[in-house]
């Protein structure tokens, strides 16, 4: 059974805000299920891994035997978030709208539990809303609070527009709190503001305010901007597999821990595990791990496989010399394998060009003269950018 401390663990897994903890602990103390919710405007046609943080996140909760509420926006997407923009947004229309929230309900179910998500649309209580409800709802809050928010105030001091419908946004999206009695509402870092007016808002409506749990922004692949579409910088979930494999090898090995902390379902334990080893075995079982989410195991075996012969063989001759040796129980110097396939004309030559960082050995740098190759094999040695051999170490009769 899981304890409390462990669920405040779980919920705190990768996050970055948590207002509050101790109204957490509170709710968690009553026992019952928690009505965790997630609002995610359709404004294009489908999910990148930059969404599914907050999905994975949805799903710990789940586990957990939380209530998941899957939230889609299909009347604030008419209005457009705000948030993070520097320009009015523009609007979507009914039938694009209608389009993306076909493919979003098709996609989130790769992550979440159909049994025990609750998907709800915005339209059915917004779309519904009488002027006088409107203006209600416009009285809770002031234009003073408001224009606290960071993107607004860039946006005045560079006499950008601001559009009566923008300050509407957060409020609309604070009155699905309200109408869904949210105990917890996730979002990203950059809907602070809008998860901070929703507490306000159910406050002022006679609602217990609920939990704030925000999520680090997902860098894209380019290792320096969050992960979008618009950027190039994203790995849709609806990536074929050997695409989807690609994308994530070509992460950093710094970055890959982010991935793993905020898309992987690996303990912290698991993954204390994989930072004692390689980097590249740990990205590929992460790329496994995500390709497998979202297509199947086998196709994430294939995608495997064709990336290892296509990142073995880039770039070079499909003509190359070989070279076969019988392997030696106290294995080879790589010096003397050099020699012997003729990519170098003596030990010296081969000495010189390891500590030039000028040697590979299966595309990693050997520059340690007294490297050995010690397991039988084939080996793609690389001297120089144009002297290519194929060596194979095999066993003796």
């Amino acid at each position: 059974m899981t304890t409390r401390t462990d669920q405040v663990a779980i919920f705190r897994r990768g996050a970055v805000d948590l207002i509050s903890e101790e109204e957490l602990c509170k709710k968690l103390r009553r026992g019952t299920p928690l009505r965790i919710k997630a609002g995610f405007d359709p404004t294009a046609p489908d999910l990148h891994l930059g969404h599914t943080v907050l999905l994975q996140k949805m799903r710990q909760l789940q586990d957990l035997g939380h209530q998941i509420i899957f939230l889609i926006g299909d009347y604030t997407a008419k209005v457009g978030d705000p948030s993070g923009r520097s320009t009015t947004r523009p609007q979507l229309s009914d039938a694009d709208i209608a389009q993306n929230v076909a493919t979003y309900k098709a996609q989130v179910f790769n992550m979440l539990d159909p049994q025990q998500t609750e998907i709800r649309f915005n339209s059915e209580w917004l779309g519904a809303m009488t002027p006088a409800d409107l203006f209600a709802l416009a009285a809770k809050y002031t234009v003073a609070r408001m224009l606290e928010r960071e993107d607004f105030r860039q946006r005045l001091a560079q006499e950008s527009e601001i559009s009566i419908l923008e300050l509407l946004y957060p409020l609309l999206t604070g009155y699905d709190s309200v109408v869904l009695k949210a105990d917890v509402e996730l979002g990203g870092t950059d809907q602070k503001f809008n998860l901070t007016v929703a507490r306000a808002i159910q406050r002022r409506y006679g609602v217990e305010e609920e939990i704030l749990l925000t999520m680090p922004l997902l860098v894209g692949t380019d290792g320096v901007r969050k992960m979008s579409k618009s950027y190039g910088n994203h790995v849709a979930i609806q990536d074929p597999p050997r695409e989807m494999f690609g994308k994530l090898m070509s992460i950093s090995d710094a970055l890959m821990w982010d991935y793993y902390l905020l898309l992987s379902a690996c303990s912290a334990e698991e993954i204390a595990v994989r930072k004692c080893g390689h980097p590249k075995e740990a990205k590929v079982a992460l790329a496994k791990e995500l390709v497998t989410r979202f297509h199947s195991r086998d196709a994430a075996e294939q995608a495997a496989e064709e990336f290892s012969a296509i990142f073995r063989d880039k770039g070079k001759p499909t003509d190359m010399p070989t070279y076969a040796v019988v392997m030696q129980d106290d294995g080879h110097l790589l010096v003397d394998l050099l020699v012997g396939a003729g990519l170098t004309q003596s030990k010296g030559e081969a000495r010189r060009l390891m500590t030039q960082h000028g040697v590979r050995l299966d595309d990693v740098v050997v520059n340690n003269i007294a490297h050995r190759v010690l397991t039988p094999g084939t080996y793609i040695v690389q001297v120089g950018k144009r002297r290519f051999c194929r060596i194979t170490l095999g066993k003796g009769h």
